[in-house]
């Protein structure tokens, strides 16, 4: 995003009054040039469920990775500039994603560069512009909006923004599993 995101975090007092705990520009920030056009803004991360609201409030701190936690949620908005197919041929995925420490989730040979498919469930809001979600095969992709909520629950997907203006998405990502699995 041009712009910085604010983020506010409330709390409680010694008396258990509620209060603002910090007000200011989120800083865990990560761009990268393995994927141009991209812009992640980490907002906030819980590391059990059930969350802690009376515990540590600085919880983006550290590494910037992927995925969530065990047991835990990130909070998150990445900005996508529009996309240029031409760019898109030259870059590596697996490049990009392993700077997140997740490499191992690019699906081979996708369709899109950064095909991939985390253990989450995701839930997401457009909260401007507009981006195709893909996923494995192209009759099933879906172009997105503002206001559009998508439930992402361990598929294979990319998002490509194809438009000519930015779009801007808010995740909630939590640690999921495979219930068929054995």
């Amino acid at each position: 995003m041009t712009n910085e995101i604010r983020r506010v975090v409330t709390g409680h007092d010694e008396n258990g009054k509620a209060i603002i705990v910090s007000d200011s520009a989120a800083t865990s920030i990560l761009q990268r040039p393995n994927r141009p056009g991209v812009k992640l803004t980490n907002l906030w991360q819980t590391n059990d469920t059930p969350a802690d609201f009376n515990g540590q409030t600085e919880t983006v701190d550290g590494p910037f990775v992927l995925h969530p936690p065990e047991n835990g949620s990130v909070f998150r908005i990445i900005e996508f500039l529009p996309e240029d197919p031409e760019v898109m041929k030259t870059l590596d995925g697996q490049a990009a994603f392993a700077e997140m420490g997740a490499s191992h989730n690019v699906v081979e040979n996708a369709r899109h560069p950064f095909m991939h498919r985390t253990d989450t469930v995701d839930y997401a809001v457009i909260l401007s512009g507009s981006i195709t979600m893909m996923m494995d095969e192209e009759a099933d992709d879906v172009e997105l909006n503002a206001g559009d909520v998508v439930i992402q629950r361990g598929t294979n997907h990319a998002w490509s923004n194809c438009n000519d203006r930015p779009c801007h998405i808010m995740f909630v990502l939590i640690d999921g599993k495979d219930g068929t699995a054995a």
